[in-house]
């Protein structure tokens, strides 16, 4: 199995979870000193503190939660991916998110950035969309 389709695996858990609204299930895929940070709230440092922030947001959309990782990759027992979400109250985002193999075999999320998606295109204070660098 490649390392994309773990993650996919790894999220697929996840939303399984969220739409149960299960708080507890969603932080048990974080590692226990892990770090998240949203628009959506304060930076979650900690599981317990990550299952506090779920716990607000699996009461929201929850059953619209949809997760699909477009990258990933791993050197050794680290790895990362990319994934776009989408979710009817939040609307729609990408996250990166940084992952620790187990000694089990398993991966558990260390680190998670999640960004909202922009609705339009950025703009430059002269109001023409900025060009890539």
């Amino acid at each position: 199995m490649s390392f994309k389709q773990e993650c996919q695996n790894l999220l697929d858990h996840y939303v399984t979870y969220y739409q149960a609204r299960d708080a507890k299930g969603c932080a048990s895929l974080y590692a226990a000193h892990a770090e998240m940070y949203s628009p959506f709230g304060p930076p979650a440092i900690g599981r317990r503190a990550i299952e506090d922030a779920h716990a607000e947001w699996v009461m929201e959309g929850s059953e619209n939660k949809k997760i699909t990782v477009s990258s990933a990759n791993r050197d050794g027992d680290l790895g990362w991916c990319v994934a776009q979400f989408s979710e009817g109250t939040t609307g729609e985002g990408i996250s990166l998110n940084v992952l620790s193999r187990q000694p089990d075999g398993s991966w558990l999320i260390t680190h998670c950035s999640l960004n909202e998606a922009q609705s339009q295109p950025a703009k430059e204070p002269s109001g023409q969309p900025c060009e890539p660098q």
